[in-house]
């Protein structure tokens, strides 16, 4: 059964508002944010504005074309399931052409050279890793495969936070290397969540997300596990010189997550799955936002 359009967008905006949903934005947004907290967090060099700048976009750009790849890659996923039938590819509101993968292509390479020339290889390297983690070695290889897909696959945010500290010094330091921690073992559970809600969605389109193949109950209890342990290494890094500032946010954020996830495993289902996921962005942010602020306070 096809679901492809017959009329192309109507407007000039509309065909943004379309290339921008295929990039996923949004997404890419936080990695970068999350690229400049490993920044902020990170002492060592000081960067020009300029490189700050360059950071950001080098890892939102890259980023981008991750997702990019992921939706042309998965348009026989997605036209499988409610919550993606209507992204681009698979209405034919964009066309599904060889040429978004030489613009990915030349998107991924430009971020890595842009990174390299204005920062260093270090940094660089982990602004490619980043990308090709999310494309390749979640999207490719793993989401079709193993309910572990966005396990490994979380590592293409804890890259981002690489990225930024390697910036300021290649030598990663303990409080950046747990922030990346922290993106690892936010990943999961946050993904999971989505899972929960949209169970039905994942089991017709045969992805093998873990309360697809585990079931609701379990992957609450999962959840509420993973959202412990990440609670419990996102306070480290106040105890490590951050101020208490950050030791606040990652309580409100952390105690709020914890209490989500709590209910969750009491009483699975798509509602408090919903109320779980919107707490671990709650949580994330709030974490996100003191490592910015620590950085501009020294």
């Amino acid at each position: 059964m096809s679901t492809l359009a017959t009329t192309a967008p109507r407007s000039a905006s509309d065909t943004l508002r379309l290339v921008l949903g295929v990039f996923k934005l949004r997404i890419g947004v936080v990695i970068a944010v999350t690229a400049l907290a490993g920044w902020a967090i990170t002492p060592g060099r000081s960067l020009a504005a300029w490189q700050v700048v360059v950071l950001g976009l080098a890892v939102l750009f890259s980023s981008a074309a991750a997702g990019a790849f992921n939706q042309y890659v998965e348009r026989d996923l997605d036209v499988r399931m409610a919550r993606t039938r209507k992204r681009a590819f698979v209405t034919g509101a964009l066309p599904h052409t060889r040429g978004w993968l030489a613009l990915i292509l030349l998107l991924v390479l430009g971020s890595t050279l842009a990174a390299w020339w204005a920062l260093n290889g270090w940094a660089a390297l982990y602004t490619f890793l980043g990308a090709f983690f999310y494309a390749v070695v979640y999207t490719v290889w793993l989401k079709r495969r193993t309910w572990l897909n966005i396990v490994i696959g979380g590592l293409a945010g804890s890259f981002a936070v690489l990225a930024g500290a390697a910036a300021v010094d290649p030598t990663i330091g303990a409080i950046p290397m747990l922030l990346a921690v922290v993106l690892f073992l936010w990943t999961p559970p946050h993904f999971w969540s989505l899972a929960i809600a949209y169970r039905k969605d994942y089991e017709e389109a045969g992805v093998p997300m873990l309360p697809v193949v585990a079931g609701e109950a379990r992957a609450a209890r999962v959840i509420f596990a993973h959202t412990l342990a990440l609670v419990g290494v996102s306070l480290v890094p106040a105890f490590l010189g951050l101020s208490p500032l950050y030791l606040a946010c990652a309580l409100l954020g952390g105690g709020y997550f914890i209490r989500t996830s709590w209910q969750l495993m009491r009483a699975p289902g798509p509602k408090r799955a919903m109320i779980n996921f919107h707490a671990s962005l709650a949580q994330l942010t709030l974490i996100l936002l003191a490592a910015l602020i620590e950085g501009a306070l020294h």
